[in-house]
């Protein structure tokens, strides 16, 4: 792997565009990025260990401690939009050394795959997996390689959130609780499923349901409350931001704010029903968010502290977002020629934002504050 670590103060110079305001020198005075990797493969998701370490999943199948690949991975239904996706570090790493890791799943002796959650624990070398175990597997398999969803977030109670994407062609699944497709579950670290999981017991719904009516959910994060908060990919038009609650219809694909590819209306073409829950926020058009993350430091000053930052996959920017009493009130643009699509954007523990690039040759960020 070709590792930099070099500053792109003319790519920062074009990119820093702040919406509304649109000029460089503001944006410099905040962040500048660096790269701190280069030369990976459709990176999708990183996770950060001690010692100042990066763990960065490839959609092609490779784990990577920066530097290094990493062996063991399972079977893994590459193509498309499947492949390695998103990866976690338990929160107590150091002690245990324990990673969460999501792909799509070959259907054993068929055509058909799934959304899989694996636990796994890495070698003192870090140079392999070991004791590794499937912990939850989307229930059907299906024929198609798109609408994986699979964004991993442990919540303070130590149980985690597990992003699930309708499959594209099984959209009307997405209001059925007798399969997985189109929702957010929520389980044990051993896969075991929480007592307090709302359809828990509850003849024909699967227990691990914790939110159903979701399109394809490819960011997720906690939020400083505690919260889980989730982006989601409408069709054309319609990318939501949800922050799903227990038990709770998102309305997809019943309520949507997007239509087909191509023109449409999707359904009866209504954005509202009772019983069905709004987005906190929605995009036409479609910009195609993927990761998430709130910044809780203050490394870049006081007006970037507590804002949401969201990457765009169709237009390649990091869309800085505002919130007041719970509400979107403002965006900005960063990173934004549009040459780099945002697959996934994290604050690690020392309170830094890093963005990954989704790219033949992706690349690490690490965005510096000035």
């Amino acid at each position: 792997m070709n590792l930099q670590i070099w500053v792109t103060f003319r790519l920062w110079c074009r990119v820093a565009v702040v919406v509304g305001l649109g000029f460089c020198g503001l944006a410099m005075a905040q962040a500048r990025p660096e790269t701190v990797a280069s030369g990976l493969e459709n990176p999708w998701g990183v996770a950060f260990l001690p010692g100042g370490r990066f763990v960065v999943t490839e959609r092609a199948g490779r784990l990577r401690l920066i530097g290094a690949p990493i062996a063991g991975l399972p079977s893994i239904a590459v193509g498309g939009q499947g492949g390695l996706l998103d990866v976690l570090a338990d929160s107590g790493f150091e002690k245990n050394r324990t990673l969460y890791f999501c792909f799509s799943e070959p259907e054993v002796g068929g055509s058909g795959n799934s959304t899989a959650l694996a636990s796994t624990q890495l070698s003192a070398d870090g140079a392999r997996l070991e004791n590794l175990k499937i912990i939850f597997t989307q229930k059907p398999k299906v024929a198609s390689r798109a609408h994986f969803g699979c964004r991993i977030v442990e919540a303070r109670d130590g149980t985690l959130f597990l992003t699930l994407g309708d499959r594209f062609s099984r959209k009307e699944d997405a209001q059925k609780l007798d399969n997985h497709l189109g929702k957010v579950v929520r389980i044990g670290k051993d896969g075991s499923v929480p007592k307090d999981n709302p359809f828990v017991g509850k003849p024909g719904a699967l227990p691990e349901i914790w939110s159903y009516g979701h399109r394809n959910g490819q960011g997720a994060t906690l939020a400083p409350d505690g919260r889980f908060w989730m982006t989601e990919h409408g069709p054309q038009g319609g990318d939501e931001i949800n922050i799903p609650q227990a038990g709770r219809n998102y309305g997809w694909p019943v309520i949507t704010y997007g239509e087909n590819y191509g023109g449409g209306k999707i359904g009866d073409g209504i954005t509202a029903r009772d019983g069905m829950e709004q987005p906190l926020h929605y995009w036409v058009p479609s910009i195609a968010p993927s990761g998430m993350a709130f910044l809780t430091s203050d490394r870049y000053g006081a007006s970037w502290k507590g804002n949401l930052f969201v990457g765009s996959l169709k237009f390649g920017y990091l869309d800085r977002i505002e919130l007041k009493n719970g509400k979107v009130v403002a965006e900005h643009k960063l990173l934004a020629d549009g040459k780099a699509r945002i697959r996934d954007v994290k604050q690690e523990p020392d309170g830094l934002l890093y963005v990954l690039t989704d790219e033949a040759d992706g690349k690490l960020l690490r965005l510096r504050p000035n």
